[in-house]
């Protein structure tokens, strides 16, 4: 992943280094929560979910639980 913040007081916003454009996902962690937020939207409230919920889902992924 690749960081796209450079201001020390934000959140240090990372997305993976396969995107390309404005259509990312982008990731943080602050104060032991994970936060997302969609890149081309970045001054809409992002989704904050706990470490453990932030494990859990990962783990769901790696799994393929998402898959449509």
């Amino acid at each position: 992943m690749e960081n796209t913040t450079v201001n020390n007081n934000a959140p240090n916003w990372k997305r993976g280094s396969a995107c390309s454009g404005a259509n990312c996902v982008e990731v943080a962690e602050v104060a032991n929560h994970v936060l997302i937020r969609d890149s081309k939207n970045p001054d809409v409230a992002p989704l904050s979910f706990t470490q453990q919920e932030w494990v859990a889902f990962v783990k769901g992924v790696e799994n393929g639980e998402f898959r449509f």
